[in-house]
């Protein structure tokens, strides 16, 4: 397998959590989100994913894209360790937990969201953070509740594993630290990620230690 990504990007961390928490190899092939106008955007790149977005991942020659539809591609196709629980009303539990963060939250703060605000609408700095903050701690705030008052949450999103659900939320957890949001606000999501954090796939796959990390 070979892995198209950034190491910064949610989506394609996502998907180094789920390689890694499935123990498959994959080769690395960094492609830089903002040097030279972004590397997701040249010809060369848009020809295995028109989107021009990260991750892609080439499994036996055939390209898959979307980070949600990887990840279940490797639970069809690598079913061990599983990344969803048996019962369909959990599985739809975690499904909703991962597309909260995936769908609802992640997408209005996304890279290309932040350009268009200050490079064609001319947002300032500031107000673009803001704007960033904003929709990090609404989702979040609506994320806590829904983990904390329910009663199959327990050392990850759903019970004592780690599911789709959880390598969702990890990675959008970084992202707002980033910005300086304070995550302790959000206390089950703070100590489901701090859990994670000591998990060896979930710290493989953090983007500090990823080979083209800045």
């Amino acid at each position: 397998m070979k892995l198209y990504s950034y190491f910064r990007s949610s989506a394609a961390y996502r998907v180094r959590i789920a390689l890694n928490l499935k123990g498959l190899p994959f080769e690395y092939a960094p492609v830089h989100l903002l040097r030279d106008g972004g590397e997701q955007l040249k010809p060369e790149y848009r020809r295995l994913n028109p989107d021009g977005i990260v991750p892609t991942l080439i499994d036996d020659g055939h390209v898959l894209q979307q980070s949600l539809a990887i990840i279940e591609y490797l639970e069809e196709t690598h079913p061990e360790p599983p990344l969803l629980p048996k019962a369909p009303l959990d599985r739809a539990y975690v499904r909703s937990v991962a597309l909260q963060v995936a769908c609802e939250i992640h997408p209005v703060d996304n890279l290309r969201v932040l350009k268009y605000l200050k490079h064609t609408l001319g947002v300032a700095d500031g107000a673009r953070d803001e704007w960033y903050k904003h929709w990090i701690e609404n989702g979040f705030t609506t994320l806590e509740e829904h983990l904390a008052n329910d009663s199959r949450t327990g050392a990850f999103c759903f019970g004592d594993t780690p599911t789709l659900a959880d390598a969702c939320l990890v990675p959008q957890v970084f992202n707002a630290q980033r910005f300086k949001i304070d995550v302790t606000r959000f206390p089950t999501i703070q100590r489901i990620c701090d859990h994670a954090a000591q998990i060896d796939a979930f710290a493989r796959a953090a983007p500090g230690v990823q080979p083209d990390a800045e």
